[in-house]
């Protein structure tokens, strides 16, 4: 970072919110002159520094000693983690020490602080330094198109790498209309883009650190484009149209200046977009989890509280490869493309969507996940995926418990189709279609910490037996399936009557399992059920 770059700067530049000021003692015009991470050890100069204090802080006297320190090293700040509430004796010793205190934001990482320490102290030197710099400085992206249209004779835009424009110079009356389309619609023209991708233009433009020049051909004036980059990293171009007048003598080498100009105003973009998503990434995960504050998530969605809604969860059913993560991209894709107002969340093995649903019908979340069964069908390689809806919510808020529904009606589903209940070979349902059995789940899933940490006879039958081949239990199974009519028993495993009496007798003999006992037969069944099912 560099010499007369404030602390006012860093801020101003933070458009994406992931740093906030908790004090700044000595105020915001302080000069930042670089940037520590961590403790990089003694014999690094901390001063006029900003000390990024990697991992939360979970006792005051730890979060002390660390700003202390930084402030006695002559740091100008410290950028600290905080998980819940900051400990109130830190910052009365940040205020003490005459130190300003930031916080990251949860939603963030340090990579992301870091980056946007070093893109603002390069946004801040880019109005320095010549003409076109200085007159740029302050007015962001749309200045440089004025500027480097003044500089160039032609008309500008500047766009990103998926040809969105960002700024554009004034338009005469003699521009094209390829030019006039592309500023209404805020993006190069899809058909353009595939002309200049046959064309080679876009590879040369990816690769090639030069001033393109196109020559004039039909309708379409003389341009020139430059790729904007950051090292090797492309973050978009500039193009120069010649509309109606020459371009001048040296449009080539003032161009190639504005991509340099260019970069920060780039990065700056490109961070507020990737902070957008990832907040609501953050909001949307902490809905679907219930945890954080929800009003708040719910806000950085644009979700009413009020807001009746509906979880839908798609999963995959490995073996997960290139081809199944390709199937929940595109049930991804569907799902953000079912309503505008749906949210989705690509995890690795699943997809998750909060939908939104008028007057509290819960059709509608289903419906969702018949499409998403029904796509992941048609896509040949990708695999199964199961698709369950939770039932209606009457607010966002409450979004966690829908979600969890949802879950337990693609676990019913699948238990089906392991068990072969599932002739029809359903693969999406809902609350209704799983009925009771999302009860049993809820109850085994309380059970299952119980049932792991007991013992006694059924615990010794349930392991040695499957240990053994499982005989004993698939048998047990079938009789309490079949409320103990040994004939039904008998019928569905293939067996003689007789030979079902005697498994079951031998349960008795050797692990003193009497299945006529009532609580006996529960805590089997339960068993049976947490086991597996047979």
């Amino acid at each position: 970072m560099t010499k007369g770059v404030t602390l006012r700067q860093l801020l101003a530049f933070d458009e994406g919110g992931i740093l906030q000021l908790l004090l700044a003692p000595a105020g915001r015009d302080v000069n930042v002159e670089g940037m520590i991470i961590g403790d990089e050890g003694p014999a690094h100069p901390h001063e006029g520094r900003i000390v990024l204090a990697a991992g939360p802080f979970h006792s005051g006297g730890a979060a002390t000693v660390s700003i202390r320190e930084a402030a006695r090293r002559g740091a100008t700040a410290v950028v600290v983690r905080v998980d819940d509430a900051f400990p109130a004796d830190a910052i009365a010793a940040a205020r003490e020490a005459g130190i300003a205190l930031l916080a990251r934001a949860d939603w963030t990482d340090w990579d992301d602080v870091a980056t946007l320490l070093r893109s603002a102290a390069a946004y801040a030197e880019a109005g320095r330094g010549d003409r076109m710099a200085d007159a740029t400085a302050g007015g962001g992206l749309a200045a440089l198109a004025s500027v480097v249209a003044e500089f160039t004779g032609g008309s500008i835009t500047i766009e990103d790498t998926q040809f969105r424009v960002l700024a554009h110079s004034a338009t005469g009356p003699e521009a094209d209309e390829l030019r006039r389309s592309t500023i209404l619609g805020g993006r190069v023209p899809d058909w353009r883009v595939e002309e200049l991708r046959r064309s080679g233009l876009l590879r040369a433009l990816w690769t090639s650190d030069d001033v393109i020049h196109r020559p004039a051909d039909g309708g379409i004036p003389e341009r020139l484009i430059v790729a904007i980059r950051s090292g090797r990293e492309m973050l978009g171009s500039i193009w120069v149209a010649a509309d109606g007048r020459s371009l001048t003598a040296n449009a080539a080498k003032a161009l190639s200046r504005a991509a340099e100009v260019a970069v920060p105003y780039l990065v700056q973009h490109r961070l507020r977009e990737s902070c957008a998503v990832r907040r609501e990434e953050h909001a949307l995960r902490g809905l679907l989890g219930g945890h954080g504050d929800r009003s708040v998530h719910a806000w950085s969605l644009g979700l009413s509280s009020e807001a009746s809604c509906a979880v839908v969860v798609a999963e995959h059913d490995g073996p997960y490869d290139a081809l199944a993560d390709r199937t929940l991209d595109v049930l991804a894709m569907q799902a953000a493309s079912y309503r505008r107002t749906v949210r989705v969340l690509r995890e690795s093995d699943r997809v998750l969507a909060l939908l939104p649903v008028d007057g509290g019908n819960d059709r509608e979340a289903l419906g969702l996940a018949r499409e998403l069964d029904v796509l992941a069908a048609s896509m040949p390689g990708g695999g199964t995926v199961w698709a369950g809806a939770g039932s209606v919510v009457p607010s966002p808020l409450l979004a966690a418990v829908s979600r969890e529904e949802a879950t337990l009606v693609v676990r019913v589903l699948r238990d089906r189709e392991a068990a072969g209940r599932n002739p029809q070979r359903v693969r999406h349902g809902g609350v209704a279609e799983a009925g009771l059995t999302l009860d049993v789940l809820r109850v085994l899933d309380v059970v299952r910490p119980v049932w792991e940490k007991g013992g006694g006879p059924v615990h010794e039958l349930i392991h040695t037996d499957l240990a053994a081949g499982g005989d004993l239990v698939r048998s047990i199974s079938a009789y309490l399936d079949a409320s103990g009519d040994i004939g039904r028993a008998a019928r569905r495993l293939v067996l003689h009557p007789n030979t079902l009496r005697y498994r079951l007798r031998r349960a008795r003999e050797r692990f003193g399992v009497d299945l006529d006992d009532p609580d006996t037969r529960l805590i089997i069944t339960l068993a049976v059920r947490l086991v597996g099912r047979f």
